[in-house]
C-alpha cells in the first residue's frame, strides 16, 4: 500500500506547521520541473484537466510516458526549449504543512529571475545531477540562495537511475558540495539522493537506493522549522496608502501590511520621518475590529493623535527603532542585461524603492565583485555585468529608515530603477 494511501485511510494526528516557501535551483537540465511535477503528482494536487493537459502536451513531443515537468514550465518559450525562464509558483499541501514552490530556471542567462524566487524564500532545494556532480550554476544558485537569507538548503541529488544508484558516487557529490558549502556558514544543510524521474525518495521511499537511511524530500521540508522570526522581530509597518473617505466622516486610518513584529491596540508606536509618537487607537481588517496584529497581515491603523503621515512614511517600535541613513553599504545583484560601466557611475542616475518609499540615489563607488564559484572578492571592478554580485556604497537624495538585512529582510532590501528607462536593474541587501 502507498504511503499516501495508508493516510488517507488512518489519517494521523499530527502538528500543522504552517506553511513553507521553498525554491528548487540548480543548472539547466538537473531536473527541477520534473521533480516539482513528481511533489504535485504524488501528493495528488493535480486535477484530471492538469493532467489531461500535460498528457497531451507529452504526445506531441513523441513522449510516451507523462512528462511532468510541463506542469510547471507553462510558457509556450519554455516548452519549446526545454528549460525553464520564468518563475513559476505551485501550491499543494500535505496533511502536516502547506507548501508554496518557486521552479526557478538553471541557466545563467535567468540567475536574475533566480533572485525573485529566492527573496521570499524559507528554504532552497538545489538540485545536482548526479552525472554531472556540483557545477558553477550549482554553486552560484547556493551562494545567492545563502546571500538573500535562505536558511534551510536541502541538495537533492537527482537523476541516481542514471548512475546505478551507486552509493560512492553520491558520497562524491556530498563531499564535493560540503567543502564548497563550507566558507558559508549555512545553518541548515543536508543532502538526499533521489530519482525525480522514478519517484525515489521524492515523496515515498521506492525501491533504489536502499543504502540511504535519511528521510524523503517531503518529509525532510515537513520537518523544516521555520517558526516565523518576523513576529519575534521590532515592528515595521510601512504605510501603502493614508485612508480618509472623504465627507461626512472622521474616519483616518494608514494601510499597510507589516513587515516584522506585531501590534495590538494600546500600543505605543514611533511614526517617521516626523519622529512624533503616538498610540494605536484600533487594528482594522475587512472592516473588523482586531485586537491584535503580527507580521505578514494587511491592515489598518487608526492613530490616537492627528500626525500628518503618507505612502512611504513607517510606523516603528520606539524602543528599536530603524537607523535613518543618507548612504547606505549593500550587497548588489545586478539585473540588467545593459553592464554597468563603473567610470558612468558619476552621470548615472537611479530611483532607489525601499519597502513603499522611493527616494533618488547615486552608486558612490563598486567596492568589490564576489566570484561565486571561489567566493574570493575582487576589489574595484571596473564594470558589473547581468548577474554579478558586488559590494557597493550609495548616496540618497533624502534619508531611509533601514535595518540590515541580515535582521531584517524587508526593511533591509531594496531595489534600483533606472531612472532613465525605467527599468529595474539591481536588487540590494542593505549591510550593518
Amino acid at each position: 500500500m502507498s504511503l499516501l494511501g495508508e493516510i488517507e485511510r488512518n489519517p494521523p494526528a499530527v502538528e500543522d506547521r504552517g506553511v513553507l516557501r521553498f525554491i528548487t535551483a540548480g543548472s539547466v537540465d538537473d531536473g527541477k520541473s520534473t521533480l516539482i511535477g513528481r511533489l504535485l503528482h504524488d501528493t495528488r494536487a493535480i486535477f484530471e484537466d492538469q493532467l489531461a493537459a500535460v498528457a497531451r502536451a507529452s504526445s506531441k513531443r513523441g513522449q510516451d510516458a507523462l512528462d511532468l515537468s510541463l506542469l510547471t514550465d507553462g510558457l509556450e518559450a519554455e516548452r519549446e526549449q526545454g528549460i525553464t525562464i520564468d518563475v513559476a509558483y505551485r501550491y499543494f499541501a500535505t496533511p502536516r504543512r502547506k507548501f508554496i514552490i518557486a521552479d526557478t530556471p538553471g541557466h545563467e542567462q535567468y540567475t536574475r529571475n533566480m533572485v525573485t524566487g529566492a527573496s521570499t524564500a524559507d528554504a532552497a532545494v538545489i538540485l545536482v545531477d548526479a552525472r554531472k556532480g556540483v557545477l558553477p550554476q550549482t554553486r552560484r544558485h547556493t551562494y545567492i540562495a545563502h546571500l538573500l537569507g535562505v536558511r534551510h538548503i536541502v541538495v537533492a541529488v537527482n537523476k541516481m537511475d542514471l548512475v546505478g544508484s551507486d552509493e560512492a558516487t553520491f558520497e562524491c557529490i556530498r563531499r564535493d558540495f560540503l567543502a564548497f558549502a563550507s566558507a558559508l556558514g549555512i545553518v541548515d544543510l543536508r543532502c538526499i539522493p533521489i530519482s525525480a524521474l522514478r519517484g525515489d525518495f521524492v515523496v515515498e521511499r521506492g525501491e533504489l537506493m536502499r543504502w540511504y537511511r535519511g528521510p524523503t524530500l517531503l518529509a525532510a521540508l515537513e520537518e523544516i522549522d521555520v517558526a516565523d522570526e518576523a513576529d519575534a522581530l521590532p515592528l515595521r509597518f510601512p504605510v501603502q496608502l493614508a485612508v480618509r473617505p472623504g465627507a461626512g466622516t472622521d474616519f483616518r486610518g494608514y494601510s499597510g501590511r507589516i513587515e516584522s513584529g506585531a501590534v495590538f491596540r494600546g500600543a505605543e508606536v514611533l511614526a517617521l520621518p516626523s519622529g512624533r509618537r503616538t498610540v494605536v487607537k484600533d487594528i482594522v481588517c475587512l472592516e473588523s475590529s482586531l485586537p491584535v496584529a503580527v507580521a505578514g497581515d494587511s491592515v489598518t491603523l487608526t492613530l490616537a493623535d492627528d500626525i500628518d503621515i503618507s505612502r512611504g512614511d513607517l510606523l516603528a517600535e520606539p524602543t528599536l527603532p530603524p537607523r535613518a541613513a543618507k548612504s547606505i553599504e549593500a550587497r548588489l545583484c545586478w539585473l540588467s542585461a545593459q553592464p554597468l560601466d563603473a567610470r558612468a557611475l558619476p552621470v548615472a542616475r537611479f530611483v532607489l524603492k525601499h519597502t513603499t518609499r522611493s527616494v533618488r540615489a547615486k552608486l558612490v563607488s563598486l567596492n568589490s565583485r564576489v566570484d561565486v564559484d571561489t567566493l574570493e572578492r575582487h576589489t574595484k571592478p571596473t564594470s558589473l555585468a547581468m548577474n554579478d554580485i558586488a559590494h557597493v556604497a550609495l548616496a540618497l537624495a533624502q534619508p531611509l529608515f533601514v535595518d540590515s538585512y541580515e535582521l531584517n529582510r524587508a526593511t533591509g532590501s531594496f531595489i534600483l530603477i533606472d531612472e532613465a528607462s525605467n527599468q529595474t536593474v539591481a536588487a540590494g541587501m542593505i549591510d550593518g
